[in-house]
């Protein structure tokens, strides 16, 4: 039998050099935390190849696309509500 293959998004997860950040920042229940914790680690990164908004961002919208179905729908919430909360951070307006 074949080895299993590994999913793009697990190997992106695994060696990309977009940013570090906090281990297990996405298992909190509070959005304002998981937001602060993105935005330090976006400012602090030195391998970004965007704004410190678009990479805080972009990585929270990999992890819950990468998660798709498997995220309750209370867990959803949460991150929905922390891309506001990245938003607010970074002086924009949320957008619900």
């Amino acid at each position: 039998m074949a080895k299993s293959k590994k999913k793009w998004s697990q190997d992106v997860t695994e060696r990309s050099d977009a940013m570090d950040l906090k281990e297990g920042v996405f298992r909190s229940d509070d959005p304002k935390k998981i937001a602060r914790s993105i935005k330090r680690s976006a400012e602090e990164s030195d391998r970004r190849k965007s704004s410190p908004f678009r990479a805080a961002m972009s990585m929270l919208t990999f992890y819950i696309n990468r998660a798709g179905e498997q995220l309750s729908k209370k867990r959803r919430g949460t991150l929905e509500k922390a891309k506001d909360e990245l938003r607010k951070d970074f002086g924009r307006q949320p957008r619900h």
